[in-house]
């Protein structure tokens, strides 16, 4: 069994008795599929007066004797119906039987359909929660190393690739194959001459359908990655488009992307032709199969005679078993068409479960403490830590007393932003220990450790919706009054008031309506909302102007007061009021201390200081 279909079983169980009565239906569709042809054998001999005549009333000796057992009652009725009203009347009973078996062959194919939606649509609904639920939890380190736009991909492409590709499986092992296993039964009970003679070319023609799905598999893994490169490609394009315009790239984008869609052209014209080819290439074989058998059937009918005189092959039953052999083909070639499908769901599904069983390094120990709140001292012992090679911190050790504000100053890449990483547990510590009142945040739940910190990054990441529903992501149940006192703390609310529809406006994509002072405002705003015993802020100011920095200054001085605060900062004139300053250089802490005692130290404090007031 292929690795991914017994991964996709636990997203089919819980629509198991959709599976079951598909499956059921199938079978019954199968069956008046073939009985739908059986049933012109007497259409056509009332029609052409070659009916069988049966005047006695059959016995019925058991199960085994069934099928003689109807097809002599049908004959019996027949025969007397004939006698007594005429043969009119016999035409009419037999065009019935031919009506009700196509009626419910087709009601019957139309209920399997039904189930098999609900069961398509199911596991769409719970593989693309699923796989959202995983996105969402697996840690920031992941997100650093792949495309966006790849996992995009995977979650709206490839999911729905598996649904509608992955669940032709179904079709393929019950409702063709069954078809073809009646019609083959009945065929043999028409002529077993015939029908082994048949037999000697479908094996060829199925090898030749064959033959042209072998490349297909590999292809169809190589065009949803070349459509995730794509989709990435279209993604940075977007976020990226006031660079890509204002350093001319045009030019280089369209070429990126036009490598990109060429060899998605490319791979999908290769995977076309062998799937366009694979219906014409199956109804050919069948027709020269029905060719040889119209010869060969034919001489049954018209030369080869049985010792009383009578054809070996009546005319009604060979024409009857012309429609069987058809019958064959229309499965035949589903199942050609179907195994391609397969082979595409397969790959689509492999890139799916990639995603899935990526190990979350990130987790809560079964035994992990629910902090609720934060009593004495944040510690940070002895760290050593690394993104790739090199060590990002070394031996770094940090205090940081309830109630009290530590400021981490140093120039860029000196690890400052990996600490507020580290805290809130976007990465893990590889030695060493961070500890909250004395408990190592890996022993807390990541629910509970991120309840008592609030983060204001460099970046106001915002979100396409109003400003109201932007402030409670922190605090869904928190009421107007209460968010409207969040944005006078985050000295916001004087610019929301003036806002057409107040703080119920939509921002636009990533805030974009607001200006940068405004949304950095807003991201305070609701961390403010939170509430959280703890603040951490990393670089809030460096991306603004002057003015706009006052403004996010008065904010965040607000909200830092009767707090712990761990303020990240690059430009030193927003941390002067700091009970410690933190001096960091390549992951090292060179110096600490207040404002007035670094300067006095004359050391790397105080140059930062000097190069600034210069600068500015």
């Amino acid at each position: 069994m292929d690795e991914n279909l017994r991964k996709i079983f636990p997203f089919i169980k819980p629509y198991k008795s959709h599976v079951i009565m598909n499956v059921i239906y199938n079978v019954l569709y199968a069956l008046f599929s073939t009985l739908s042809f059986i049933s012109l054998i007497p259409m056509m001999q009332v029609l052409f007066d070659k009916t069988e005549k049966i005047t006695a009333e059959p016995v019925y000796k058991g199960i085994f004797d069934i099928t003689k057992y109807a097809n002599d009652y049908l004959y019996y009725y027949i025969t007397k119906l004939s006698e007594a009203s005429g043969p009119q009347y016999a035409l009419v009973l037999v065009v019935s039987l031919v009506i009700s078996t196509f009626l419910l062959k087709n009601l019957f194919n139309y209920l399997a359909s039904n189930h098999l939606m609900h069961l398509k649509n199911g596991v769409l609904k719970d593989l693309r929660n699923t796989m959202y639920n995983k996105i969402i939890e697996l840690p920031v380190s992941y997100y650093s190393e792949k495309r966006k736009g790849d996992i995009m991909a995977r979650m709206l492409g490839d999911v729905g690739e598996v649904q509608n590709s992955f669940f032709a499986i179904l079709e393929l092992v019950v409702k063709e194959p069954m078809t073809i296993v009646f019609t083959i039964i009945a065929m043999f009970a028409i002529s077993i001459k015939l029908t082994i003679f048949v037999f000697i070319f479908i094996p060829l023609s199925g090898y030749l359908i064959s033959i042209i799905g072998k490349s297909l598999k590999s292809k169809s893994q190589r065009i949803q990655s070349e459509a995730g490169h794509l989709i990435s490609i279209v993604e940075e394009s977007l976020s990226g488009m006031k660079v890509v315009k204002s350093y001319n790239a045009e030019n280089s984008f369209k070429s990126k992307f036009n490598d990109s869609v060429t060899t998605l052209l490319k791979l999908s014209n290769s995977i076309g032709k062998k799937n366009n080819l694979a219906s014409p290439m199956s109804e050919f074989m069948g027709i020269v199969v029905i060719a040889i058998l119209l010869w060969y059937g034919g001489n049954m009918v018209l030369v080869e005679k049985l010792a009383n005189g009578q054809p070996l092959l009546e005319g009604a039953k060979f024409l009857a078993y012309m429609g069987l052999a058809y019958n064959i083909l229309t499965p035949a070639k589903a199942i050609s068409k179907a195994t391609y499908s397969v082979k595409s769901g397969m790959a689509a599904a492999q890139r799916v479960f990639e995603v899935l069983e990526v190990e979350n390094t990130i987790t809560d120990k079964s035994d992990a403490i629910i902090k609720k709140s934060f009593d004495s001292v944040i510690t940070v012992e002895n760290i050593n830590f690394k993104y790739e090679e090199e060590n990002v911190l070394h031996n770094f050790s940090l205090e940081v007393p309830k109630g009290k504000t530590v400021a981490l100053v140093g120039q860029s890449g000196s690890g400052k932003s990996t600490i507020a990483n580290l805290l809130t547990r976007f990465y893990d510590v590889q030695e060493g220990n961070i500890k909250i009142d004395g408990i190592d945040i890996k022993d807390m739940t990541l629910h509970s450790l991120r309840s008592l910190l609030g983060l204001v990054t460099q970046d106001s990441i915002l979100f396409n919706d109003t400003i109201k529903n932007n402030i409670l992501i922190g605090k869904p149940d928190a009421s107007d009054d209460e968010i409207i006192e969040a944005l006078k703390v985050a000295n916001a609310y004087e610019f929301v008031k003036d806002l057409p529809l107040g703080f119920d406006t939509n921002i636009g994509d990533s805030g974009n309506k607001l200006s940068g002072g405004q949304k950095q405002r807003l991201s305070i705003a609701r961390a403010v909302l939170k509430n959280p015993p703890i603040m951490i802020l990393d670089e809030a100011t460096s991306a603004l102007d002057t003015e706009s920095e006052k403004f996010v200054q008065v904010a965040l001085e607000n909200m830092m007061q009767n707090r712990t605060s761990i303020v990240i900062a690059h430009r030193l004139s927003t941390i002067q009021k700091a009970d410690k300053i933190v001096v960091m250089k390549k992951g090292k802490i060179v110096e600490q201390g207040t404002h007035e005692e670094l300067i006095e130290l004359q050391g790397t404090y105080n140059k930062l200081v000097t190069m600034q007031s210069f600068e500015s």
